[in-house]
């Protein structure tokens, strides 16, 4: 069966309502991203431990940690997102996370294109993939608007040159479309690399975020296949409905349900088992 999550953020800054409204839904993963006003990065220790304490006591678990790692200019120095970096891996292990999900970099300037810094891209992504090489945790990289993996074909390259099971592949299928590209024809080359599933839906006409199914993400289609060739990982709602920023989203816990709903929906339809 496949494991439901969330991005609990979207539902509201407070942990408590996080937790109540997953609860309601069915969903007993978050990918931990933000509580209270705070990025998951910019937690305190207390703050953490009490985080971890709450959510164990009502039964969640941490598929992610949402991490904005990867969200800065190729060219800003590296060493002071490393030491972020060692605070994400710090985290996942606190709350035996699976994984922790990155980026691939922004370019220098808007606009600029980042071929000419892809060999720092991936030095860079093959330094977070040595520090962790002994730790039980494995970095997930989103294709992200913008980034260098913005694009299938620069997230396969991502995957094939640092070429290490501690890299794998989260699939974005409405940041596919709203980059203009086909989830189905990037859903193929990596499908091998993806062990992370983030649910997202976008229409063609104007980018807007659809509940699963209703736009052009092919979410059935790819979800169906996924299923029949092994996907066992989370499904992890990242609705985004009333409102999609550069770090992180909102939808309130009314459209957090009907994302919800509906990606149970496309499942039952495509006899993909959920457990709930």
């Amino acid at each position: 069966m496949l494991k439901l999550s969330a991005f609990a953020d979207e539902i509201s800054p407070d942990l408590d309502e996080q937790i109540r409204v997953c609860r309601e839904n069915n969903v007993y993963h978050i990918e931990l991203r933000g509580v209270a006003g705070k990025n998951v990065l910019d937690f305190d220790d207390a703050m953490a431990a009490d985080i971890k304490a709450k959510l164990k006591a009502n039964g969640m678990g941490v598929s992610a940690i949402g991490s904005p790692i990867g969200k800065v200019k190729i060219t800003d120095p590296f060493e002071p997102h490393m030491e972020r970096f060692r605070k994400a891996v710090k985290l996942a292990e606190l709350f035996e996370a699976p994984f922790i999900r990155i980026f691939s970099f922004y370019p220098p300037s808007d606009g600029e294109l980042l071929y000419s810094h892809r060999d720092e891209v991936m030095r860079r992504m093959e330094a977070f993939v040595e520090y962790i090489e002994n730790r039980d945790v494995v970095l997930v990289h989103e294709n992200e608007s913008h980034i260098y993996g913005e694009m299938g074909k620069e997230c396969l390259d991502l995957m094939r040159t640092v070429n290490s099971p501690k890299l794998r592949n989260a699939f974005d299928f409405a940041n596919y479309v709203q980059a203009g590209q086909y989830p189905k024809k990037c859903w193929q080359p990596l499908r091998e690399y993806t062990v992370h599933i983030h649910i997202k839906d976008a229409l063609f006409d104007g980018g807007k975020v659809v509940p699963a199914g209703q736009g052009d993400g092919c979410i059935p289609e790819l979800l169906e296949d996924a299923w029949n060739t092994g996907y066992r990982g989370f499904l992890t709602l990242e609705p985004h409905l009333a409102h999609a920023g550069q770090f992180s989203g909102f939808s309130g816990p009314e459209l957090f349900k009907v994302a919800v709903d509906a990606l149970k929906k496309v499942c039952a339809d495509k006899n993909i088992p959920l457990a709930l």
